[in-house]
């Protein structure tokens, strides 16, 4: 096992588990033995292009999606066969920015973020409205709370959805897609954001894109999925220091294979030999 494999990967346990994770949609089998863990504390960005099954992968951390097989453990807890009813507390620790912000577009900002914590917490509005301002102010919007999601830039719906993902103070966030449809320089400010969120609330990070830039701006670990399993894994610092090939090809638009190739098999280098990845 090489080196990557040490600190916060190796004894520690990793805040999301992912062990030989298997999902199809009829047909179509799009998850064939995924393998990932998440250390507590780092940014995970998981590469790989449209179709691949990121979104899918990222579902199932959250209980959105039911695994055909394998197992999957939040801070060493085996979540993968709880019921919805059980789902529905595991998801106050887990906060969840959609690809769309999914915003509520007959709400306000301010109902927007509001709606978990009435839902979940018995708070008086006062300490609502305390708790929203806080969360804006997270996220560098500070003062928006009465404008309509109508009202509001690509760039800043993002940033209310994740302002609603943070809401419950949440131990883990999960970013599906969250640069898509931005332009560069709104793109670069999702990326500190994230960045800024995982220092100063300690939480662990998952990232799912194909945004070059991104990944490279927030990763602790970087991991690529391709024909429905984890093929590569490692630190971002390896990736930096010329480490990690067929993420590197990814990056540079080298890869030849169809992304949504459900049929390519794991390089020689086998992915568990790279700290993040299930030994």
């Amino acid at each position: 096992m090489s080196n990557d494999s040490a600190g916060s990967a190796g004894a520690a346990t990793p805040f999301f588990d992912v062990c030989d994770l298997h999902k199809a949609f009829g047909s179509n089998r799009v998850l064939r033995g995924v393998d990932l863990r998440v250390p507590r504390g780092e940014v995970v960005t998981v590469l790989g292009g449209s179709g691949s099954g990121k979104s899918v992968l990222l579902k199932h951390l959250v209980g959105l999606l039911r695994a055909d097989a394998g197992e999957i453990r939040i801070e060493g807890r085996d979540v993968t066969r709880l019921r919805e009813s059980e789902w529905i507390e595991e998801r106050k620790h887990v906060g969840y920015v959609f690809q769309g912000a999914a915003l509520f577009d007959s709400l306000s900002v301010y109902e927007n973020i509001a709606y978990p914590l009435r839902e979940h917490l018995d708070l008086d509005e006062e300490q609502v409205a305390r708790r929203v301002a806080e969360c804006l102010e997270a996220v560098g919007l500070p003062g928006i709370e009465a404008r309509m999601p109508a009202q509001l830039s690509g760039g800043m719906r993002k940033r209310v959805g994740v302002a609603r993902a943070i809401a419950l103070e949440p131990r883990a966030i999960l970013y599906d897609e969250p640069t898509t449809g931005l332009d560069p320089g709104n793109s670069r400010r999702v990326g500190r954001m994230i960045r800024d969120l995982q220092r100063r609330l300690d939480v662990t990070s998952v990232v799912v894109t194909h945004d070059t830039a991104l990944c490279l701006a927030v990763s602790d670990r970087v991991a690529l999925l391709r024909g429905g399993r984890v093929v590569e894994a490692g630190s971002a610092e390896r990736l930096r220091g010329g480490g990690l090939p067929r993420i590197r090809a990814f990056l540079e638009g080298e890869e030849g294979e169809e992304d949504g190739d459900a049929t390519t098999a794991p390089s020689s280098a086998s992915p568990r030999d790279a700290g993040g990845v299930r030994p």
